[in-house]
């Protein structure tokens, strides 16, 4: 499934024109499978897939290319996690000049992993309050920000998620 989606964010200190927007973002799902190639074990990626069943991993991976003629400066990047997955890694290797963040509550909020919350347990028979990590397959979205893209160039970004 490829896509192109203009994003209608704010950047700082750019102004938009009418409509226009400097970035655009191309949308990518493939389905990964390990299958054996010359007695190996290797990732095959299918784009395009059709069907999918519990367990399966997917790439969730978006290319943002800067449309304009001048450099952009951190530029934010959003992609929710399909409702039905759970997200399970980065995908790739870590971009360089991008900050990656999670979030937890829908988007509202990021941070870097690792996340933490707050939950209330009792203990002898007292509600205590505890700071615990939270597990990546709680995760769902993440946030990339890239500090420049320079005119006419992309960077691709994404994680794994395994279906439900």
């Amino acid at each position: 499934m490829n896509r192109l989606i203009p994003l209608l964010l704010a950047l700082p200190g750019l102004a938009l024109a009418q409509g226009a927007s400097p970035l655009a973002l191309n949308l990518t799902q493939s389905l990964i499978q390990t299958v054996q190639e010359g007695g190996k074990a290797t990732e095959k990626r299918t784009p395009g897939y059709t069907r999918v069943r519990p367990g399966d991993l997917l790439a969730q991976n978006v290319t943002a290319r800067n449309v304009s003629a001048r450099t952009l400066a951190n530029v934010a990047v959003k992609l929710p996690v399909p409702a039905g997955h759970v997200y399970v890694s980065p995908d790739g290797t870590a971009a360089t000049g991008v900050r990656t963040e999670y979030s937890i509550d829908g988007g509202k909020t990021f941070a870097p992993a690792p996340l933490k919350k707050k939950v209330t347990v009792t203990e002898n028979g007292k509600a205590v309050t505890k700071e615990i990590e939270v597990k990546p397959n709680e995760y769902d979205a993440v946030r990339w920000t890239i500090a420049t893209l320079p005119a006419g160039t992309e960077k691709t970004l994404g994680f794994r998620v395994q279906v439900k």
